[in-house]
Formats: C-alpha cells, structure tokens, sequence
C-alpha cells in the first residue's frame, strides 16, 4: 500500500481495544465526522484525486454501481462506442458548485490537463489511449482513441473539473458535497449540495478527520468523536454488539505482499524470493493477524473476480522443506550463525513497513519470523513514508495494492519496465520485456477472450519470477454510529480517499 501521493492511501490496522458502551455521538445532529486513515495531497482531480471514483465533490462521466456495473452520471447515458471514436452526450440539469453550468468544454479541458505533461499528472499514463478529445457542441463530447481500448469506459470515472478552474485548495465540482475548509493534518470540511442533480444529500455536513495511526482512530471512534470510521479486523471486533455501533466486513481486492528490489544482491536473486514465497504460513497470517477478516493472497488479481488466473496459486501453510531446497540449489549455505551465505553475502534484507500501519507491522513481523526458519534474516525497519520513499530501490517494502475492476489498472504502472522507480509505481525496478508486451497487448486488445489469455500469462509470469511475496486479500472492516439506510457495500479496491463503504454516503439516510 502506498500514500495518496501515488493514489492509493495507506489502509489502516491492528489495536486491541477494551470492550465498552459505545457513547453518544459529539457531533452535531447535521454533521457527520468520518475517521479516515490517510490525508490527500491534493483534492485536484487532474493531479490523480478520486480518479477512480471515490470522490464526493466530483463527477465522473459514469460511476460505479454497488455490483460494480457502470452507470451514467455526469453523462446522460453510456456511451456510443465505435471502434476508436467514444461519443458521450452530456446530462443538461448539471451545475457545478459556484453555479457555473456544466459543458463539454470543462470535459476536455479536464482531460487535457491529465494528458497535459507539463501538469506532471501521475495518472497521465492511464488515459495513454486517448488521443483527442472534442467538444463538437456544449453537451457532446467526442474521445479518439489511438487504439482499441477496452477500458476506456472504467477511465471515465475521472471527475471533471471547470475549464480552467482546477485547483487542490479550493476546489469546485459537482458532486453531492462541496468544500468548506481543509485543516492540513486535521481536517476536511464539506457541506452538502442543494442543488446536486442526484439529489441533496441527509447529511448537510461531512467532515474528513485524518487520523493516521490506528490506535487513535480505534481511540477516538470509542470516545464518540467519529460518527464512522475504518478500522483493523481485531480492533472493530472489540465493537461487535455494542449497542448503536455496526460492524461492517466487506469483502475486496485489496491485497498486501513484500516488494522485492530487483537491483540488489540479495532479493535480486530469484532464489531468494522464491524461497521466501515457500516459507510464508498465509493462513496464520489470515488466522492471528487479519481475525479471519481476508484470505491468503498469491498474485495481483483477486480470486472470484473475472480476470483472475486459478493458475495462480500455492500452499497457504509454509512449505519450509521447498524453500531450503531453493536456496540449498542455488548454492545459499547455512552459516555459522544459521544464516545462509552466497559468495561472501549474507541472505540479509531489510523489510520497510509504514510505522503507524499496525497491521502491516504485523505481517512483516509474522515474514521475518517464517523465513528465518530457512536461514534468511530479515531486519525491519518501521518509518514514514518519506523516509520509504527513497530506499524502496534497496530496501523491500510492505504493500497494498488491488482493484477488482479492469487488470490494466495499476498492474500497468507496477510491473511495466517504463515505470521502474518512479515513486510508488514499479519501485523496486522490475524490468521483463515479456511482461511489458503483455501488459500493451492486454491493454489495446478489444477482444475479451484474448485480452483474459493475455492476463493469465502476465499472471503465469510474474508469479513464475516471484516479482512479489504477495501475502493476504483483506476485508475491510468499519464500525458506523446509528442506524442508516442506504449503505450498499461492494467488492473493493485499495482503500483510498472516501471510497470503500462511505463511497455513497451522499446517499445514506437516517433510518427510521
């Protein structure tokens, strides 16, 4: 998992938390405070917020269903697709924030602006696809593809911001909320729309109160300050039954596993990672640390989804026979201290997690405690995520990523060798021509058949390269004050912004 800065925000974790009353909510009856785990950079669109459509002050052109089927929102119906040319007809009755009526014109200026380098947009290379976008009347707008695209459609979640007008500070959209104050470090303001084409909102304010450590958003949700929150699977247990508290367990492709450095001695050599991926116990992993919450993790795309390779699979108990067999061949011996040793080196590395992550404090604890039983020594190192910014090209990492829509998203930027070591994506320098023509033909290929063939083998492959020791698919847990109707859980992707379960809480209402 990574922080916002590259899309997706850390996710949240483990806090043991005596069981008691749940307290009446602080807030006012109109205002609802969300506990949430990771503050944005910036609430610019453009610059990579809610691309994916997890934002409440923005539209996209179409937005995502609980089944997770596209829907029309900010055009009037899906579009016509003809080969290279997407044509969307706008809705009519849609205003943004400061009462400017929406046009075509502020649909591609956002979309320029992405694919605008001197914007230096992180999200730039998804929309690669598209080259021209057009506005041949105030409610059409017109996409020419330089190729077949399949997920062009999923893209179209971007939310749309005023020609000209796009800024991180004060930002204007036309979503169901639009913004009041931003607190750095503290706080998001919103309030609700009247005037929202969908519908005004039950719940006239929303604040975003950014908690990054677990133990005091566990704190805090206890002592009645948040109204809902995200929390660890053992942490929300301790709220199960309490009265005016839900516990939520939604099920997602949200997965966390080791990233190797290719660049370096030790998890360089494949033997190494493929011994490491043998000597994991996932489902002590799944048991002690997730409570049950999630299931063992062996690749990118999510069992049960359509894209998934069954391929793709292993022991989720350790196999420490298998993984001394590796190192054994590879020529890794047992030192004298029990660490085996290659050409002089030890098979050392150190394994960054984020310090406030308690779950992922946990799970490289749990790795670091099952490879030593094969004579590999693992030191850990808990920092901030500017500290792991810059060691992730020598020094493995904790993770999270996943989506259960299109496997171009993310998969691209992680494993293609034109994303090697920039920032969060492709960070530990993965680098297969095999798998970089895979990825461009799954991507440009229109036919579904061929395009699942094409991700099995980008599966196949980079499991047969051990790129990851992906380790548990979690399921998100929060904890929600009140009674509400309106809450439609989905499949999830990796946490990140107002996505998730609070992803419609523009249309939660008060139950009776």
């Amino acid at each position: 998992m990574t922080p916002f800065r590259a899309r997706f925000a850390p996710l949240v974790l483990i806090f043991a938390l005596t069981a008691c009353a749940a307290p009446a909510p602080s807030s006012p009856d109109d205002t609802f405070v969300l506990g949430m785990s990771s503050e944005p950079d910036t609430l610019n669109p453009v610059l990579g917020y809610g691309a994916d459509g997890g934002s409440l002050l923005y539209d996209g052109l179409v937005r995502r269903d609980a089944d997770l089927s596209l829907q029309p929102a900010l055009a009037d119906t899906l579009p016509e697709i003809d080969g290279t040319t997407v044509t969307f007809a706008l809705r009519k009755d849609v205003k943004f924030h400061d009462g400017t009526p929406l046009t075509s014109e502020d649909v591609v200026y956002t979309y320029e602006s992405v694919l605008d380098e001197k914007n230096n947009s992180g999200i730039r290379g998804d929309f690669a696809a598209i080259a021209s976008v057009e506005a041949p009347d105030p409610a059409t707008v017109v996409f020419r593809l330089k190729y077949p695209y399949a997920p062009i459609l999923q893209r179209a979640t971007l939310g749309i911001v005023p020609a000209g007008r796009a800024s991180g500070t004060r930002p204007i959209g036309t979503g169901p909320f639009s913004f009041v104050s931003w607190t750095p470090g503290d706080k998001i303001v919103l309030k609700a729309n009247p005037a929202y084409w969908g519908g005004a909102p039950a719940i006239k304010q929303l604040v975003l109160a950014y908690a990054a450590d677990d133990n005091v958003r566990a704190t805090r949700m206890a002592a009645g300050e948040f109204d809902a929150t995200v929390l660890p699977p053992k942490a929300a247990a301790r709220f199960d039954g309490q009265a005016g508290l839900t516990v939520h367990r939604v099920p997602s492709a949200d997965y966390r596993g080791v990233m190797f450095p290719f660049g370096v001695p030790v998890t360089g050599d494949p033997a190494i990672r493929r011994a490491v991926n043998l000597a994991l116990d996932r489902s002590a992993m799944v048991d002690m640390i997730l409570a049950g919450a999630g299931e063992p993790a062996f690749g990118p795309v999510a069992p049960g989804t359509t894209w998934h390779n069954p391929a793709i699979t292993g022991s989720a108990t350790a196999d420490q026979t298998g993984a001394a067999e590796v190192l054994d061949e590879a020529g890794w011996r047992a030192g004298d201290d029990g660490v085996r040793v290659k050409d002089g080196a030890r098979a050392s590395f150190t394994l960054m997690y984020p310090a406030g992550d308690s779950l992922r404090k946990d799970l490289a604890l749990a790795v670091a405690s099952d490879v030593k039983k094969v004579g590999v020594d693992v030191r850990l190192a808990g920092l901030d995520w500017d500290a792991i910014e810059p060691r992730m090209a020598k020094d493995a990492l904790v993770m999270g990523y996943g989506t259960p829509f299109d496997p171009d998203y993310t998969n691209y930027e992680l494993f293609h060798s034109a994303f090697a070591g920039q920032g969060f994506f492709n960070p530990g320098g993965y680098q297969v021509p095999e798998v970089d023509a895979l990825l461009e033909k799954g991507r440009e290929e229109p036919d579904p058949a061929v395009r699942k063939q094409t991700y099995d083998a980008f599966q196949q492959r980079i499991s047969d390269d051990a790129a990851w020791a992906y380790l548990v698919y979690l399921k998100h847990v929060y904890v929600v004050r009140g009674k509400w109707a309106g809450i439609t859980p989905s499949v999830e992707a990796h946490e990140h912004e107002t996505g998730g379960l609070f992803r419609n809480i523009a249309e939660w209402k008060p139950a009776a």
